[in-house]
């Protein structure tokens, strides 16, 4: 039922068409593609409910953290504080990459504005324009690591180790792809993805927002430039490529290594347990599997669907190292092996989905 209100939203065409479903329309429509699970209509209209209370607590705190840890590195320049200062800012500043996924989905404030205020701006923290993002990860819901379809698959087989867990860390090798694609669309001509899933009305709004953000970057470069010092992009640009290792590890972790081409979360999707501290960080995105059922249900709310549905859900993962002690192998023998996956097999289930695609189940 969640999924019919992501492709609502791709059909509509923008965000307020998202939040402009009643959660009557989302009830009333029946999921033919995708499994769910059941859940009782009452709780689950209460579930979609928005506050903005949550949200403000989670993100106020958020930018006390950061403007704290930005005053204590800026004062630590020069210093032996320096490394451990900007790491901590550097992972704080990183947040963000969650919280504009979060906030792309309309979800996280009853209040449109404030919603959308956050979203771009965290969006351009982390240099993932917003409109084109928006579409792109609409596709990602609708097609989850669905081969072809699926715009956002990290790790497509055989997957590419050394860019992965190695250039990655630091965004060496997909920061520059993400750099590239906002000044080619800066330019006016959209790239060859987003021709192919982002509506003719709306590219006009990615071309002038990229534009934008090639502005802060050379305003940033000129800043650097005028002072003799790297300093001011430590603050704005680089934080996004020096405080991601952590970010990059938790994003792997989401669908690498199981099953692609099959129409349902529980075998594609890990949901894993966390620390408080890491749940802040991960804005609750480690209640994956529950976020792709039910992509309109807030953040705040995703540890309450999964104890709604665990008991029809493979186990979840016990901790972060539990699941990158499996990921990791994983994807080495799908060097050798691109048709090898991990198999996660729901309570009762007779046999694990066939896939789509070609495929074989690993033993």
């Amino acid at each position: 039922m969640g999924k019919v209100a992501w492709q609502a939203y791709s059909l509509q065409g923008s965000a307020a068409g998202a939040s402009a479903l009643t959660d009557a329309a989302i009830e009333d429509q029946v999921e033919t593609e995708w499994f769910s699970c059941p859940v009782d209509r009452k709780e689950l209209k209460r579930l979609f409910k928005r506050s903005d209370a949550p949200g403000l607590r989670n993100f106020g705190l958020w930018f006390v953290l950061l403007l704290g840890s930005g005053v204590t590195a800026y004062f630590a320049w020069g210093t032996i504080w320096l490394i451990p200062a900007f790491a901590l800012y550097g992972v704080l500043y990183s947040s963000a990459d969650q919280r504009h996924h979060e906030l792309s989905h309309g979800t996280a404030f009853k209040s449109r504005w404030i919603n959308e205020a956050l979203y771009h701006l965290c969006s351009l923290m982390m240099l993932r324009e917003g409109f084109f993002y928006r579409w792109s990860h609409s596709r990602h819901h609708t097609h989850t690591i669905i081969v072809g379809r699926d715009p956002e698959i990290q790790a497509p087989r055989p997957p590419d180790i050394w860019g992965l867990l190695v250039l990655d860390l630091f965004q060496i090798k997909s920061g520059p792809i993400l750099l590239g694609r906002i000044f080619h669309n800066a330019t006016g001509t959209l790239t060859t993805a987003g021709r192919h899933f982002v509506p003719e009305t709306q590219r006009a709004n990615i071309v002038w927002a990229s534009r934008l953000y090639v502005g802060v970057l050379v305003g940033v470069a000129l800043a650097c430039f005028s002072v003799g010092s790297v300093l001011p992009a430590m603050f704005i640009i680089l934080p996004r490529f020096y405080g991601y290792p952590l970010y990059q590890l938790l994003n792997l972790t989401q669908h690498t290594g199981l099953a692609e081409d099959v129409r349902d979360h529980r075998l594609s999707t890990r949901t894993i347990y966390m620390n408080p501290v890491l749940r802040f960080l991960y804005i609750d995105m480690n209640y994956h599997l529950e976020h792709h059922m039910f992509p309109m249900v807030p953040f705040y709310r995703l540890s309450e669907v999964h104890d709604l549905i665990k008991d029809q859900c493979p186990p979840a993962y016990p901790s972060l190292w539990a699941a990158l002690r499996e990921m990791v192998p994983t994807m080495l023998h799908q060097r050798r092996n691109p048709s090898w996956y991990i198999v996660r097999r729901p309570p009762g289930a007779d046999a694990p989905q066939e896939p789509i695609g070609a495929g074989v189940f690993a033993q």
